[in-house]
């Protein structure tokens, strides 16, 4: 996830760019970058830096770069770490193209070898330079038809902004799956991944649909689809305040990241489709044991991942506790693959575990957030989540973007190993495209979650139980609630609840029961009228529409059914979520910085 700003219009372009960059760091801020078309000069200005705005900023401080029109861009890495060469704007062979863009190109890797072909050199490691050298091979005169001509190629989600000192009075922005906005001015109009990027200068807006392109100039906006077709589209006005719009209207970051994942699940399966032909699909024939290690969600997504992984890779898989498995004496070797999982790639515990292990012989696999991160540098290989920055210290979009990574990695390796087929490989493929419109299903709960929280926000203790792949989510559902709600809470593999916990159950209880329909389903059941047998409060997520477990139930949450019990972990976690979330506002408490925690772990 990237930010993208375009001006065209009476002002210098300069600030406004600059300004709107700041207001979309959130969406990425490891280099930014400017390009600016100096009508005079007939040329593209490009200026870029590593790091944050402010570095860029402090780079052009007293630099007069003249021109009122222009495009900018602050990066989230995906395809190649942070660095001048792939910090955007990118720039076509004669420099008279240069292109923004927010997304990922899945079939970059086939149109970069055709252009190689035809004599275009590539300066970056990224994907978004194809696009700048494929527009200049197909420009027919006509900026608008050759942008056309290029989304027809392109594979993927994207939302793009292009200028051209070809054709020198106008920007074009094209989306496709990733956000793009227009704002409408007097004289003056501007693209944007978000609205607090041009707040500030406009408040009519019009919000481009999939496949759908604007050509703006300083006068007019033209709206066209995929097809050249002409479009009307109504402006809307939009009345928040800068603060309120940085969240994109949410109360919370959280709440935004939550509502997030489908698009983050989509970015995932993207990313992971542009990206198999990773050597280590290539050496699991070498490897006899597997060890996960992460703290906190990412050890709960690992816990999931053993199931897959021992299901479709046949490999023994042991999960650990990053903090100790670097202190224990556990033999490695060789043929042991680490697989190290942080949102940030920062976290003390999992990078030094990571490190020891590799120095024993192991190979390490990192599961990360952030593109050019310590663990991912430090690791043999790695698999990146492309959820763009999560503000909310409360891990959301990044641990289902983990599950899925965990899934897919279990499912490649299970191609490559034999012990799958291409076409049941393709066929999960499918499954899991579906998986944006189940969340949006879940999404849609939202309002009766909040009534269920407003019962029981006063409770001192929750208790959370499932079975199979869905014990690890009781897990990160109890931790959800502790995390942000200072409420105690537990969770269970429902079968231990008689070794125990099942003497601290009583009428003041809630206990949050995951009991989707599937192979386990009976056995769930029994739990469940285990609980109900000494008065606890049973909350149930399921999508069975058996009479009993509605009679058992205090309340009942619907999730969606699914055509694979293995997508049941990604489609209760958002649920857990939303039900923490509500719970701990109607507490008053700070949901995106509760206290004592911090979004990356740096010390032991």
């Amino acid at each position: 996830m990237c930010g993208i700003v375009g001006y065209i219009g009476h002002r210098k372009a300069v600030p406004v760019l600059l300004h709107g960059l700041q207001r979309l760091e959130y969406r990425g801020y490891d280099s930014a970058g400017i390009a600016v078309l100096d009508e005079n000069k007939k040329q593209i200005i490009i200026e870029k830096q590593v790091g944050k705005v402010k570095d860029l900023q402090e780079y052009l401080w007293g630099k007069d770069i003249n021109g009122s029109i222009g495009i900018a861009h602050t990066r989230w890495a995906t395809h190649g770490p942070p660095s001048i060469e792939n910090a955007h704007p990118h720039i076509s062979k004669s420099g008279t193209i240069a292109v923004v863009h927010n997304g990922i190109i899945e079939n970059y890797a086939s149109l970069k070898e055709m252009l190689i072909n035809k004599g275009y050199t590539f300066k970056s490691q990224t994907d978004t330079e194809v696009i700048a050298h494929l527009i200049e091979d197909l420009y027919d005169g006509n900026l608008l038809n050759t942008v056309l001509k290029v989304a027809k190629q392109l594979e993927g989600a994207y939302a793009i902004g292009v200028i051209s000192t070809l054709e020198p009075d106008k920007i074009i922005g094209l989306r496709k799956g990733s956000p793009l906005i227009v704002g409408l001015g007097e004289g003056e109009n501007f693209i944007a991944s978000d609205i607090p990027a041009i707040l500030e200068y406009t408040k009519k807006f019009i919000t481009l649909d999939d496949e759908e392109i604007a050509v703006l100039t300083k006068d007019k906006v033209e709206i066209y689809d995929i097809n050249g077709d002409k479009k009307e589209k109504k402006p809307f006005t939009v009345n928040w305040d800068i603060a309120a719009a940085e969240k994109g209207g949410y109360k919370h970051f959280m709440l935004k990241e939550i509502y997030e994942q489908p698009r983050t699940i989509t970015d995932t399966l993207a990313g992971f489709f542009s990206n198999l032909d990773n050597p280590v699909f290539r050496q699991l024939d070498k490897i006899q044991n597997i060890v996960i290690i992460a703290c906190g969600t990412s050890y709960h997504a690992g816990l999931v991942g053993k199931f897959w992984i021992e299901k479709y890779v046949k490999i023994p898989v042991i999960v650990d506790y990053a903090s100790e498995f670097r202190y224990r004496d556990f033999p490695v070797s060789d043929k042991t693959l680490i697989i190290a999982i942080s949102q940030s790639g920062e976290t003390a515990d999992t990078r030094f575990a990571a490190i020891d292990a590799r120095r024993k012989g192991a190979k390490v696999l990192s599961i990360v957030n952030v593109v050019g991160s310590s663990l991912s540098r430090e690791s043999d290989y790695v698999l990146y989540t492309y959820c763009g920055p999560e503000i909310g210290v409360a891990a959301t979009k990044t641990f289902t973007a983990q599950l899925i990574t965990l899934l897919l990695f279990a499912l490649k390796s299970g191609l490559e190993s034999g012990n799958i087929t291409a076409s049941e490989f393709e066929e999960y493929h499918k499954k899991l495209n579906h998986l944006p419109v189940l969340i949006n299903e879940v999404l849609k709960e939202d309002k009766i979650i909040e009534e269920i929280s407003y019962k029981y926000h006063n409770a001192k203790d929750f208790l959370f139980l499932g079975r199979g792949l869905n014990y690890p989510i009781a897990f990160e559902g109890a931790l959800k609630l502790k995390e942000i709600s200072y409420i105690h809470a537990e969770g269970y593999p429902a079968g231990e609840m008689k070794h125990g916990p099942i003497a601290l159950i009583d009428e003041n209880l809630p206990v949050v029961c995951l009991a989707p329909k599937d192979s386990l389903y009976e056995k769930m059941i029994s739990n469940i009228q285990e609980v109900k047998a000494r008065k606890g409060i049973v909350i149930t997520l399921t999508d069975s529409e058996d009479k009993e477990i509605k009679e058992l139930s205090n309340e009942a949450i619907k999730i969606p059914s699914v055509s694979d019990e293995n997508l049941y972990p990604i489609v209760l976690s958002v649920p857990l979520q939303l039900l923490a979330y509500h719970i701990a506002v109607i507490l008053g408490k700070d949901v995106d910085q509760p206290r004592n925690l911090a979004k990356t772990v740096t010390v032991e």
